[in-house]
Formats: structure tokens, sequence, C-alpha cells
């Protein structure tokens, strides 16, 4: 082309630019971390119009697609001339148009800009398709095609089709199911297979037996025509609704990457269906699992998308609620990173008043002496108030914020002792972050939607995280999966359920509650949420448990040597039934431990046994030693929650 005639074409080029916008507006596709389809949203208008680059089909596809519709596609300039040639000549001997002499760049073109079929309309795409060629090459043409082409209906570009009549993601589709989605176009609701079937096996036929399609051996060819179309539509992907609301929001192109697992994914939603009908009335689940190291997010249920009076559109996972008595472990392993207490240090739960808070334990009840870890995993009130007035609300809150929290507190309150029993509130995925750093050896951080290692900073020295993380460490009371660290936690009223825990690999959170805040009569962490959890644990692959040798790992404070004395229970305690661990300090050895008279067996050595009370009930614990010195402890076994 002469300089003139190049100038000449850059300037219409540049005057009249191809309309993208068609191209452009499309949907969105969010996907796991290793790149399976979790939700498909659509375009502008309800069209589902997913965006497609040549390189993401398979080659098979596109050789399907040339040989169909553009033999000399990957050597013209977007117009073929011999087959407008061909095309000129058939209408002249005819007297009508027979063939069109179409090319692919030109089918581009007209999808881009829809325009009646006229001689003119037929013009404009030939200039089209060579200023498409010029600005955007082969790969270009193909990702306009490919993401554009009719495929019955609202169905737009192979994705969108692929999903809705495969159920699968076009990456993946068969040498059949290639050929499907090219035939549709053509015709694309009377080629319909859930309308009519016969006519598109019959199309789909044609395409895989043309002339230039790709080589197969007769055994795949055969079987590729073997393979059945599909008769019905299906629902395009769906998972996380919430999540992939959220991550689309912002973000840079047609494809989202996200740090979730779709299959672990798919098995939450699916148990949180099946809870959702044994919860009270008007009540919603909502859960979140992550990688413990990383904080990646691997699943996030925010609500039942579709159940009616649940508030299922609300992420349940971002409301800002009172998480009740889950803060204690990290506010436990501050005290002992401070030596203000250590899991054998014997602590007080007896009524107290801190100025003007006079707090009292969930069951209004009181277990007399106890030591820290018992306090702990029995979640009692006043001593973790106790060691937060020593701590100092401030410092805790601080930590806080380092674990990944924004601290919502009420209008004009600061930091202050309530903090211990939940007095602030903080989101389902905030409480998560939190107690993952429990788990992590004390490295706390915000959790990640996207993939990638979360940074994270030193909350508390490892040591008193694992202490803590061995407190919490024993079996869920429904059953589930051994050795999970857990620990559950209800808001004033009943209004929130909570439990969340954590293993080697994984931590989860469960949040149970009424999505308007009322509260649910009778409804506690333990009872609702936790069972949830446990059920949660058993979805996941199976990891190292962290042991309990930390709970022992401390001595607790010593008397006077010659003093024989119990250090647990303490007299008058009331504890939970199941296994316990009675100890015992001073005297001289061996000793002897009873219950209710009865010995228990004891190496020589030990200053403490193991005891299961074989029910609720008032009991007493006694030990002797070599001297004949005893000490007694009447104590109550309370039943299970």
């Amino acid at each position: 082309m002469p300089p003139i005639g190049l100038v000449g074409a850059w300037a219409a080029d540049r005057w009249l630019p191809p309309d993208l916008s068609r191209l452009e507006a499309t949907g969105r596709v969010v996907v796991d971390r290793e790149g399976r389809v979790l939700a498909a949203l659509p375009a502008p208008g309800g069209v589902w119009r997913l965006p497609v680059e040549a390189a993401d089909v398979p080659p098979h596809l596109v050789d399907l697609l040339v040989a169909a519709e553009d033999r000399r596609f990957r050597w013209h300039p977007g117009v073929d001339p011999i087959a407008l040639t061909r095309a000129a000549a058939q209408w002249v001997r005819a007297g009508r148009v027979v063939s069109g002499g179409s090319t692919l760049s030109m089918q581009a073109a007209r999808l881009l800009e829809p325009r009646p079929r006229t001689l003119r309309s037929k013009a404009i795409e030939a200039l089209r398709a060579m200023q498409l060629e010029w600005r955007y090459g082969k790969a270009g043409v193909l990702r306009i095609w490919l993401t554009l082409a009719p495929m019955g209906g609202n169905l737009e570009g192979v994705r969108a089709g692929s999903l809705a009549w495969f159920g699968r993601p076009v990456e993946r589709v068969s040498v059949a199911e290639a050929a499907f989605l090219v035939a549709v176009p053509r015709r694309p609701e009377a080629l319909r297979p859930d309308r009519h079937p016969s006519e598109a096996l019959t199309a789909r036929d044609a395409v895989l037996l043309r002339r230039g399609a790709p080589a197969l051996p007769d055994w795949e060819r055969r079987a590729a025509l073997a393979e059945a179309v599909p008769v019905e539509r299906r629902r395009m992907p769906g998972l996380a609704p919430h999540l992939a609301r959220e991550v689309v929001r912002g973000a840079s192109g047609g494809v989202v990457r996200t740090s979730l697992d779709q299959p672990l994914q798919r098995a939450a939603e699916e148990l949180a269906r099946e809870v959702l009908h044994d919860l009270p009335p008007r009540a919603s689940v909502a859960m979140v699992i992550a990688d413990l190291q990383t904080r990646e997010i691997r699943a996030l249920v925010g609500g039942d998308w579709m159940a009616e009076g649940r508030a299922g559109a609300l992420d349940l996972t971002r409301a800002v609620r009172s998480p009740g008595s889950a803060l204690k472990p990290l506010l436990y392993a501050m005290a002992f990173e401070r030596g203000l207490a250590a899991p054998g240090t014997v602590m007080e739960d007896l009524p107290r008043r801190f100025g003007d808070y006079a707090p009292h334990n969930f069951q209004r009840d009181f277990s007399g002496h106890v030591t820290a870890a018992s306090a702990l995993r029995q979640s009692l009130n006043l001593p973790a108030v106790a060691l937060m007035e020593a701590l100092g609300p401030l410092r805790f809150a601080s930590a806080l914020k380092t674990a990944g929290v924004t601290l919502r507190l009420p209008p004009g309150a600061g930091a202050a002792l309530p903090l211990a029993l939940g007095g602030a509130g903080m989101t389902l995925r905030e409480l998560v972050a939190v107690t993952a750093a429990i788990g992590d050896g004390g490295r706390g951080g915000p959790l990640r939607l996207a993939p990638g290692r979360a940074s994270t900073e030193l909350v508390v020295q490892p040591a008193s995280a694992a202490a803590v993380a061995a407190i919490l460490t024993h079996n869920f009371p429904t059953g589930g999966p051994g050795g999970v660290a857990w620990k559950t936690g209800t808001s004033w009223g009943g209004r929130d359920a909570w439990a969340v825990g954590f293993d080697q690999r994984h931590v989860a959170g469960i949040w149970v509650g009424r999505p308007d805040g009322t509260p649910i009569p009778g409804a506690t962490g333990r009872s609702l949420a936790l069972p949830v959890l446990a059920r949660a644990f058993q979805l996941l692959p199976a990891a190292p448990r962290p042991r309990p040798d930390a709970v022992r790992a401390e001595p607790a404070p010593r008397g006077p040597l010659d003093g024989l004395r119990l250090l647990f229970p303490p007299p008058n305690a009331a504890v939970d039934e199941g296994a316990m661990t009675i100890r015992a300090a001073g005297g001289q050895r061996p000793l002897t431990f009873l219950v209710d008279g009865v010995p228990l067996p004891a190496a020589a050595a030990r200053r403490e046994v193991s005891w299961s009370p074989p029910g609720p009930g008032f009991y007493r614990v006694t030990v002797l030693d070599a001297t004949g010195q005893a000490a007694t402890a009447p104590i109550r076994v309370r039943p299970p929650e």
C-alpha cells in the first residue's frame, strides 16, 4: 500500500475505532485457588456473557472452529478473497446468496456491532474485519468470537455455553462438546438442545465430520459421534455467593481467583443447609474455615442465600457481634506470657466486685478455687475479669488489633474490663483470625481471600500460645475428630452462639444466631455452634493435633513442703462431667487418692491421678500420704450443657 494509503488507513482507524462495548460488558467468573469455577455472575442486563481468551480453550476447539467456519483463517488479513470470489460467483449463477464468504474476522465484527444482513453491512463487516486483524491480531479476533458467539437463549460465548450446557469449564470440554459449541452459533435458537435435540445432534456431527477437522483416531471420532448432546440447561455455578460478590467489586479482569477450595466450599455449604433445618426459627449459621499458616480462607458460608426469612442475602461472617467468652484464650495467653498466671495457678472463682462491675458466671454459680487451666476450659468469668484487671484492657485491645480485629466499642466507651467477656463488637472473620494466632505460635494477622501468605506479627510468645492450645485441646462432647483445640462463646441474652477451633493445619469458626440480633432463648455456643464446628472439622483432612503436654509444663505455686493439700479439685468446686486429673502437693509419698472412700489406681511416685466421674452428683475427694496426713475436698459434678 502506498504511503498515502497507509496514512489514510491509519486516520480512518483512529477516526472510526471498533466499538468494543459488548466485548467489555461481560460478567465475572470467580475461581478457587486451583482455577476451579466457584461462581459466575452475569453481565449487565442478565446476559450470561463471560470473558474467555483464545489461550483458555483447548486447541481442539479452535481447530474445529477454524475447520468449520474459516479454513484459511490463519493466513488471510481478515477478508478471504477466495471465499468472497466463490460467494459472488454462486450468487450470480443462482440469483440468490448461496454462501456468504464470511470469515471468522467478519463474524467477530458482526458480533461486536450487529447489523441487518445487507450488502452494505457485508462491506462494513469486511472493513471492520481487517481493522480488527490489524489492531488485535488472530488471538484478538478469536477472543471476540469465543466471548460473543450466541449459544441459545441469554447465553453468549463458549464459557457460558460450556457451563450451561455441560456443567463444566470450557478448559475441560471434550472434542464432541467443542464441536457442539462451534455448531450452535450458526442458528442458536433452532439448535438449542433443550428444545431441538435432534437438530443440535445433526449440526454437532457435521462439525466433527467436516473436512479439515482435527485428525482423530477412528475410535476417538466414533466415540465423539456416539456422545449424546445435552437435553437440558444446567444452573450456572453459584458457590460462595457472598464472597463472589465481594471479590468482584474493584477487581480487574473477567476471572477473579480466590483462596477458596471448591470441594471444601461445596461441603461446607451442604453442611450449613443441613444444620439450618435443626436451628430455631429465623436463626442462621455462618462459617469460616482458613489455612492456619497462610490465613487463606478455604471455605466461607455467609448464610443460606436461598433460605426465606433468614436474611440469606446478608454476609453474616461480616456482621458485627459480641464474641462472648471466645476471646478468653488470647487473654489467658497474654497473662501466661507476663507471669500473671500459669496453667496450674490456683485462682478464685468467687463473688467479687471490680469497682462498679460485678460479673457472674453463665450458670450463676461459682466454683471456688480452680486452676487457671480449669477456669479457661470451664469458661469461668470471675478469673478472666481478674486477669484482665491485672493485664490492662488497653494492652489487650492493642493485641486484638495486631491479631486482625477492628474493635467496635459502645459509643463514648473505651477499652474496659468487660472486654474479657465479649464487651466489644467483632466479626466472625476477625474472631477466627484471633483464634488462629493461638494456634499459629502466637502470630496474629487478618485472614485473606486471595491466594498468598498473610503478613503476621507476634501477639504473644509461642510458649504461652502453646500452653493455651494444650488447655483447649480435648474431645468434642458431641463426637468428632479427636484432639482439636476449641472454645465456645455466648453473647448476652443468647443473641450469638460461637465456636472456634484449630488443629495444626486449619482454623475454623461458627456463628449461630438471628440476623436481626433478637435473642434465642436458651442458646449457647456449646449447644448450637459447637456441634457444627465438630462436623466442620470432619470435612477437613486429618492433621497432627496439638499435644496437651503444655498443661503440665509449668507447676502450680507450692506452699510449705510438709503440708499435704489438694491442688485440684479445690473444696466445694463445681466441675463439668468428664475425665479430670486430681492433683496433690506436699506430704510424703507414696500418696493414695480416694473418691467417696474408694481408692483410685495410681503409681506410687505420682502426685496426680486420672478420674472419670460415673455421673453428675456430689463426691468427696481425699488424698492420704505415707504419714497418714489427709486432705479432703467435697465437690459437685455438673451435667453437660
